[in-house]
């Protein structure tokens, strides 16, 4: 069986923080008269999923199958996601769908394929106990049908303390790998999980080390692995790259491989999920990385947030050597 056809028979949870990413695309011609700001001439626009639902889209255009869960709003912006995640062959059935709770809206405007502004609407106050254990429950019912669990953190309040516990406890019973994009400072609560996968920033904060030290990669990822008994933790530099922590003393560096880079918008989304397919699929951990690195150097390589497909991931990176080390 080649990768390809490993990565469709695989099955991933994905449990996180849900939200819309809105774009309104036009051009600047002047400086508006009343402010130093530019003036935008609106041409069109157009939604896609963001945060865990971009994670789920990446990890559906890699072929395999994704198990959505998190929270949304009964607004139109709730229904619009679900339009675009069965667009993509992204079941929905599994969200939460809250009343008083809008749906995380990010609203890009770009012009000449640079970002003018961002506006968020969202709210960022931890859900209620009440969706807190139905959440746990959804989580139960439905990881009996996975192969691996991707928990997607951007601090937008879905991920309390009692859902990580519950979530990571019951994974670690049925012996599936626990891989965790993080957010905050405090990793302590992310315990018990195989693997996560912070940017520079991210990692220099959770240790409390400044982000310009010259060995901040190296000090964060050891002090990490160690602390949170990690299987593995994977760094994230952008343009330099990520680098692998595992065991003892091994560490990996793999060089970035974009041309050139015009956004970096859900590329931390894309390594998660590639990473996360591959392993499930039965890559060597070093292998997965490799391609996670691959698939995030041609994300960036497009303006807006874009989710990979194995048939962009294989044509560039030569997975036909991969497929004898992938365990059966």
């Amino acid at each position: 069986m080649n990768l390809q056809d490993r990565f469709a028979a695989v099955r991933i949870m994905i449990l996180g923080d849900i939200m819309l990413d809105q774009y309104w695309w036009g051009s600047v011609e002047r400086i508006s008269p009343e402010a130093p700001v530019p003036v935008v001439r609106l041409d069109r626009t157009s939604v896609v999923p963001g945060g865990a639902a971009n994670v789920a889209a990446n990890v559906v255009g890699l072929g395999a199958a994704a198990i959505l869960i998190g929270c949304i709003g009964t607004d139109v912006e709730g229904s619009q996601l679900k339009q675009h995640l069965g667009s993509n062959s992204i079941d929905h059935e599994h969200l939460l769908e809250i009343a008083d709770r809008p749906t995380s809206v990010k609203t890009r405007v770009v012009a000449h394929s640079q970002h003018v502004v961002r506006v968020d609407r969202e709210t960022i106050n931890s859900i209620d106990s009440a969706t807190a254990s139905k959440l746990v429950e959804r989580v139960r019912e439905l990881l009996t049908g996975a192969d691996l669990l991707i928990i997607s953190d951007y601090a937008k309040g879905t991920l309390t303390k009692t859902v990580l516990e519950s979530t990571i406890e019951s994974a670690r019973k049925r012996n599936i790998p626990i891989l965790v994009d993080p957010k905050g400072k405090d990793y302590s609560k992310f315990k018990g999980a195989s693997v996560i996968t912070p940017n520079r920033r991210e990692a220099a904060e959770a240790c409390s080390l400044d982000e310009h030290r010259d060995d901040v990669v190296a000090t964060a990822g050891r002090r990490l692995l160690d602390e949170l008994n990690l299987k593995a933790i994977i760094i994230t530099e952008g343009e330099k790259g990520m680098t692998l922590f595992e065991g003892s003393s091994s560490q990996t560096s793999f060089k970035a491989e974009a041309h050139e880079i015009y956004d970096v918008t859900g590329a931390g989304d894309t390594v998660i999920a590639t990473l996360g397919v591959a392993l499930a699929a039965g890559v060597p951990l070093v292998d997965a990385v490799r391609l996670a690195n691959t698939a995030a150097s041609l994300v960036v390589e497009q303006v807006g947030t874009t989710a990979i497909s194995s048939q962009r991931l294989f044509d560039k990176f030569d997975a036909n050597s991969m497929v004898l080390t992938a365990s059966d």
